[in-house]
């Protein structure tokens, strides 16, 4: 499992330097460059990453192997395939890993206000457990997101979003209504029988380590990046 942040790539501004996200607007060549150099970091091919067409859905694909284009319409990936690399792309939303080293079962979601709002990690442990993971031999691994001191929404959002994300309702370090959807995972991931969790507390808005759009509005993208280690099929 692997958090990547915005040093070390080739982007210019604003998408400086290691953006991933090949749909915000940055030259083609430098994300191409990111994505080289993140496969060889972790010492996978180029071609055994799956990126999704991110829409803040609920849609939960099993994958089986490289694909050509990314995962349309889809916020979250799951695989038991070896050296396969699932990705999710960040800049405020939570990514989330999990994976049930016993089984043999690893999956990604993009959690963002909608998607985490819809279910959309435990739809993903859901879609894990049907190619035989267990709840609770599942590890999962939050990544670096809008925390609760800064993510500021209006007051009738924060109450929806906690009605079906219990927990995630917050307030500001400005004192007003905010979320916290990190919180309302975790909560949601213990109601699946999940323990095993972990969380990054960096916030992506105040930390200038990490593409926020709320911050800047146009800039890049980070990852969240799982894969099982093995024999390529």
């Amino acid at each position: 499992m692997v958090f990547t942040s915005r040093a070390g790539g080739a982007s210019a501004l604003p998408y400086d330097s290691f953006n991933l996200g090949d749909h915000v607007g940055d030259d083609p060549d430098n994300v191409a460059a990111n994505r080289r150099r993140l496969a060889e970091i972790l010492g996978l091919s180029p071609e055994r990453f799956v990126w999704m067409e991110q829409l803040h859905t609920n849609t939960v694909t099993v994958v089986d192997g490289p694909q050509n284009q990314p995962v349309p319409a889809t916020d979250a990936v799951v695989t038991t395939e070896k050296n396969l690399a699932l990705v999710v792309l960040v800049a405020d939303c939570v990514p989330v890993l999990l994976a049930d080293h016993e089984a043999g079962v690893i999956g990604a979601a993009h959690a963002g206000r909608l998607g985490a709002r819809n279910g959309i990690v435990g739809l993903t442990v859901d879609k894990m457990c049907e190619l035989g993971a267990r709840p609770e031999a599942i590890q999962a691994l939050l990544g670096p997101a809008a925390s609760g001191d800064y993510y500021e929404v209006p007051e009738e959002m924060a109450a929806d979003v906690d009605k079906h994300l219990p927990g995630s309702a917050t307030r500001t370090k400005k004192n007003t209504a905010g979320l916290d959807l990190r919180a309302g995972i975790i909560r949601q991931l213990m109601a699946r029988r999940v323990t095993h969790i972990d969380a990054d507390p960096r916030c992506t808005i105040s930390n200038q380590d990490f593409f926020s759009h709320r911050r800047e509005g146009t800039t890049g993208r980070q990852a969240g990046v799982i894969w099982l280690t093995g024999s390529e099929a």
